[in-house]
């Protein structure tokens, strides 16, 4: 028999908190692949990030050794997936190594849209999917509905759905036997040329570049010359191994195998996920068809609060985007904050665990503007032009086609919340779609809303009116025209572009009012009077003033005729008029950062 008959690639994806990582932790533990005094919770949950969160950020891979009811040892590579929207990426990486994916659901909360997303992601990809029902030691678990309706999305029979425990282990050696007999081993010949995917990659500062990788054909070899596809860069490999969770090396990887792969590369742009490796002296002839790049939905500029740590800076983000394939990265200059970086996301989320990763991994203090969506903007007889930043918004006036991008949303909920989430939906802008009822629990709501309306506090709201029941997942459905207008920030006459944002006509006041009024409060005073305004364009829409310091010059002056102190203040008042001409406002750093929080 073949050995790879015995290999089992496999993934598990599921809603955020449905049991990935708990799983995950029960199938190490019963393959033996972890010690009982190296075990804790959410063992392939590296990252402090994800321990403090509760969350997985990274798909991580791990190989097991399985000894089979038929006496055989099989090779079970598994690869544990985030649940989050914004890491989807992640989970469609994930699905091109594997041949198999167990659909995990809680048994308390049943089929999410996340559950949905997933499954559709599972089926394209072409993976033989197992259904699991998790969290059946819960005193409200409802395993036979959560079976029936993962039943109503695969099509199948809710017996075919397994029913397990990953807290207290129950169900674990039958879902392990079901992976060996469902999951098909994977395809790939030996004899062909060298063909392996990169599906992930991180920087060590001792290593260099580590691959992690899936041999689709051919034998990869310790010691052998290979070359990188994309870039045609050449590198021997100094060390393969597999992670068993620990790297272990091994002489080869096999078709079919995963592993990583070490070539001591140092630069960064050498290596790219969804490229080829490949033989240098014999390689193939066509590359893997690898991945399509993510599509960034949110925009925010980057600042080091200290100019000099921009190099800095830049580094950390080039490291970061070779472990993170979803960031867009673009260098930017603002007047108010200086030298940064414009960079993509795919979501708040995914935005705000980049930030504390370059915070935390590289020791940097970092003001990040508040997030956009590109629009596309149309001059006449010109082409359409992408406009990520509000900087670059055109000024209102002429004939301007502007168009904002919209998400087709799905969103899960108890019937009983159902008025509440129409009510939030139509509060902005939203299209309302077809609304399904799975059984009596649940009900899909499908609609149309601007992006721009999702990114700040979609979610949160959605959240608090549903109690934490609703749950949430979209997808871009194109661009369509808006009436949209810049809002800009003056301080003492002067626009400053950090504050400057996109907003929808009919929100702009407010919009404008909110931050002047912030403003006001977060400004020091100065030596003169300091107007802040809202502008749309010419035209002031709100305005506040920070009013002078006012030294007392007439402390000294006692006695006298009142002239003498007349004389005194005239001269004080002309002063301040100078002042007035020629000063700059002093903004400190924590008003930016203040200002620039996440509105509500």
């Amino acid at each position: 028999m073949s050995s790879r008959t015995l290999i089992r690639n496999f993934c598990i994806i599921a809603h955020i908190d449905h049991g990935k990582s708990t799983l995950a932790d029960r199938l190490l533990e019963s393959a033996g692949a972890i010690s009982q005094r190296e075990m804790r919770d959410q063992v392939l949950d590296t990252m402090d990030l994800e321990r403090e969160r509760g969350i997985t950020i990274k798909a991580q891979a791990v190989r097991l050794d399985y000894q089979g009811s038929d006496g055989l040892t099989y090779v079970l590579n598994l690869i544990d997936t985030p649940g989050h929207v914004d890491f989807s990426y992640e989970v469609s990486r994930s699905l091109a190594a594997c041949e198999g994916a167990l659909l995990l659901v809680d048994a308390n909360q049943g089929v999410q849209a996340q559950t949905v997303a997933n499954a559709y992601l599972a089926v394209e990809a072409g993976l033989e999917i197992i259904p699991v029902v998790n969290k059946i030691d819960l005193p409200s678990a409802e395993p036979e509905r959560a079976a029936e309706e993962l039943s109503r999305i695969l099509g199948g029979d809710p017996a075919d759905s397994i029913f397990i425990s990953a807290k207290t282990g129950e169900g674990i050696d039958e879902l392990t036997e079901r992976i060996v007999e469902m999951v098909p081993p994977p395809a790939g010949d030996e004899e062909l040329p060298l063909s392996a995917l990169i599906f992930d990659s991180y920087y060590d500062i001792y290593r260099g570049v580590v691959c992690y990788v899936r041999v689709m054909e051919g034998t990869l070899s310790a010691g052998e010359r290979v070359m990188f596809m994309a870039t045609g860069e050449q590198r021997d490999a100094a060390e393969i191994g597999v992670l068993t969770p620990a790297s272990v090396p091994v002489h080869t990887l096999g078709a079919g195998e995963v592993g990583y792969l070490i070539t001591g590369a140092k630069e960064i742009d050498q290596v790219r996920v969804g490229d080829t490796v490949t033989s240098a002296y014999r390689p193939a002839t066509q590359a893997l068809a690898g991945y399509t790049d993510p599509r960034p939905m949110v925009f925010a500029g980057i600042f080091p609060t200290d100019g000099d740590d921009y190099p800095r800076l830049r580094e950390a983000l080039e490291k970061l985007r070779l472990n993170d394939a979803s960031l867009q990265i673009a260098p930017e200059f603002s007047q108010a904050l200086g030298f940064g970086f414009r960079c993509g996301f795919l979501g708040l989320l995914h935005m705000e665990i980049v930030r504390e990763r370059l915070e935390r991994e590289n020791d940097l203090d970092l003001v990040t503007t508040s997030p956009s969506v590109a629009y596309r903007v149309t001059r006449p007889g010109g082409k359409p032009d992408e406009v990520r930043s509000p900087a670059d918004f055109p000024a209102p006036g002429g004939e301007v086609l502007v168009e904002e991008p919209w998400i087709k949303a799905l969103i899960l909920v108890p019937p009983e919340f159902l008025g509440a989430v129409m009510e939030i939906l139509t509060s902005r802008r939203g299209e309302l779609g077809p609304i399904n009822y799975l059984g009596t629990e649940r009900v899909e709501l499908t609609c149309r809303l601007p992006l721009a309306e999702v990114v700040f506090d979609f979610y949160d709201h959605l959240k608090s009116k549903t109690r934490g029941f609703a749950s949430l997942d979209y997808e871009p459905d194109g661009y369509h025209s808006s009436d949209l207008v810049k809002v800009e920030l003056l301080l003492n006459g002067s626009p400053v572009d950090a504050f400057s944002a996109v907003v929808h006509r009919q929100k702009a006041y407010g919009y404008g009012r909110e931050m002047v009024t912030r403003l006001r409060k977060l400004i020091p005073r100065q030596l003169f009077d300091v107007p802040i305004q809202a502008a749309i364009g010419s035209r002031v829409i709100s305005r506040e003033t920070v009013r002078a310091k006012r030294k007392d010059v007439l402390a000294k002056c006692y006695g006298g005729d009142v002239t003498r102190k007349k004389k005194l203040l005239a001269r004080q008042k002309e002063g301040k008029r100078r002042m007035k001409m020629v000063g700059s406002v002093e903004v400190p750093s924590e008003a930016f950062v203040a200002a620039l929080q996440v509105r509500d």
